[in-house]
Formats: C-alpha cells, sequence, structure tokens
C-alpha cells in the first residue's frame, strides 16, 4: 500500500528533494543497490560496456528484471512505495524484505538469507565499487539511516529523468544504451555512441579494476545522466570519451547549464531543470545540445545516426 507521501510525490512530476536532507539516507540506499546489484552482475551474461549489470526504473521504485539461475529466473526489486525489497521466483517462491532503518551488514544478512530460502545461492564480490572508503557490506554498521518520504522524492526524481531520457534515447537511430541506473556511482544514464572504437579508457576509478573501464569505454561516445549529488538538489550531466577538441567550448543550453573543467562535464543542477517554465524541454534541450557538442566537434555520421522527422509510432 503506497504511503500519504508517495500519493504526494506521484502528483509533483518534479519533486524537490535537497541532498543535504537525505544524504545519510542516499549513502545507505547507494550500499543497498551495490548488493543487490552484484547479485544480478554475478548471475547475468556478459554484455558490451556492462549493459547486464544496471538496475531500471519501474512503476515502484527500482528492479534488476530477470535473473538466469540454472533452468529458473528470478528478479529483485526495490518498491519504494511499499518499502520493501522484493525477491521473486519463477517457480512462485517469493521473499520480502522491509526497507527501514538497518545497518548495511543487516540487509546484506537478509538478502543472502532470501536467496537460501528461496535456493537461489549466490556468491558476489561482498565489497562495494567505485567509492574510496569500501568497507566490506558484511562489517558496514556506519550506514544505516532510511527515510521513507525522502527515498519516495528521489524515485520520483528518477520517474521524471527516466522520461525525457527516454525520449532523447529514441531519437537516435544508431547504437543506444538503455536508460539505467548504474549502481556503482548510483546514477541514471544512456549513453550514444558513435560506432567508431576509442582509445583505451586509462582507469584509475576507486576500488573498481581497469578492465572495467577498459569495456565500458571500448567505443567512442557521449554519455548523460542524473547524480542525486553535485548541486543542492542533484545534477544532470553529459560528457564524452575521447573528448573531441572543442566539446568544451561548444554552446550547450540552457543558459543555467556549464562545462566543468575538474570533471570534465557539462552539468545542469536539477533544480534548474525543476523550476524552469517546461521542466521535461528544458532538460531534453540539454541532452541534445551536449550530444550535438560530441557528435558535431567529433565528425559524428549525424545523417546515419539520428532519427529522420518521419519516423513515428504505428498506431
Amino acid at each position: 500500500m503506497a504511503s500519504d507521501h508517495a500519493v504526494s510525490v506521484a502528483n509533483e512530476p518534479w519533486p524537490a528533494l535537497a541532498v543535504e536532507d537525505w544524504k545519510d539516507t542516499r549513502d545507505t540506499l547507494h550500499m543497498w543497490t551495490q548488493v543487490v546489484g552484484k547479485i544480478r552482475l554475478a548471475r547475468a551474461p556478459v554484455v558490451n560496456h556492462w549493459w547486464q549489470v544496471p538496475l531500471y526504473v519501474s512503476p515502484r521504485g527500482l528492479t534488476t528484471s530477470a535473473i538466469p539461475h540454472g533452468t529458473r529466473v528470478f528478479d529483485m526489486e526495490f518498491d519504494f512505495l511499499g518499502h520493501r525489497l522484493l525477491v521473486r521466483s519463477s517457480d512462485g517462491g517469493r521473499r520480502e524484505i522491509a526497507l527501514e532503518p538497518r545497518t548495511v551488514a543487516g540487509f546484506h544478512h537478509e538478502v543472502a538469507e532470501a536467496l537460501t530460502e528461496l535456493d537461489l545461492p549466490v556468491t558476489i564480490v561482498p565489497r562495494p565499487v567505485e567509492i574510496e572508503h569500501a568497507v566490506p557490506f558484511a562489517e558496514d554498521t556506519e550506514h544505516a539511516s532510511y527515510e521513507p518520504e525522502h527515498v519516495e522524492r528521489f524515485w520520483g526524481q528518477l520517474l521524471a529523468a527516466n522520461r525525457v531520457m527516454n525520449e532523447y534515447r529514441s531519437r537516435f537511430l544508431g547504437k543506444s544504451s538503455p536508460v539505467h541506473f548504474f549502481w556503482g556511482a548510483m546514477d541514471l544514464a544512456c549513453t550514444r555512441f558513435s560506432g567508431r572504437t576509442a582509445p583505451p579508457h586509462p582507469g584509475g576509478v576507486p576500488n573498481c579494476p581497469d578492465r572495467v573501464m577498459l569495456e565500458g569505454y571500448s567505443h567512442e561516445l557521449t554519455s548523460c545522466g542524473f547524480w542525486p549529488g553535485g548541486s543542492r538538489e542533484g545534477t544532470f550531466y553529459a560528457y564524452a570519451y575521447p573528448e573531441p577538441e572543442g566539446f568544451a567550448r561548444h554552446p550547450v543550453r540552457p543558459e543555467a547549464a556549464y562545462y566543468d573543467t575538474s570533471v570534465h562535464e557539462f552539468l545542469l543542477p536539477y533544480e534548474d531543470v525543476r523550476t524552469s517554465r517546461n521542466p521535461d524541454a528544458t532538460l531534453l534541450e540539454f541532452l541534445e545540445s551536449t550530444y550535438e557538442a560530441a557528435a558535431e566537434n567529433g565528425n559524428w555520421d549525424r545523417a546515419a545516426l539520428e532519427s529522420s522527422e518521419h519516423r513515428s509510432t504505428p498506431r
């Protein structure tokens, strides 16, 4: 059953959520998504650029989608309306784990127990990635916060970003990733590819093998996404790899967007999108103009890669 807060968020297409207000819950949820994401990583067949590992925005939260396990499949879903983690198997098995204030160690133990009870044993690398202070999940008693209203608002942010980013994705004829939630950095992302290979990525991401970056960035790309940090209410970003000459100087829209030399990305505060006259159009303008910065300066074959005006969904 949805909470009153969830009903309120459902009526806000672009909910406000100050990062400072939910930082402790955010960091706990980040570790929980890593536990669940690593289970998918351990069981799903490898797909280019690690597309088998992310989570996806669902009508109730974040889901793994179906994960193979022998002749069966199972899924795991963070239900941010009912505040529970659902574990469901194709033979009818089901377990629920309450999402409430609890340590990462406790969450990790309960998830493993649920999988054992469903005869779905999974072995994962039991420590987080892409963060400096990588405490093993079973030892993490520091992160233990969970505020339901803040999680619901974060999910509302993801719903809004996911809606617009899927519209952006639909306009591209070339190779494009799904819109997916990478639990390593805790960001929702979508990536377009030029079709050409890229120079080897230098790696260097904290607690993440360099081979992960080599595979993720094996081909020339431009990527965009949303991250719940970086500005008062979170930040939209866009970057290119390899970054072509002229990319950082390319004019992008809207006016609030800017290039940050410290991270080599175009950034746009979520709050500027939310408070604009037309948030969907404002974000789409940012996504398209930053793509143009990569495609024009990188000499992409835009005529072959971009959708024609007459392309539409059959009715």
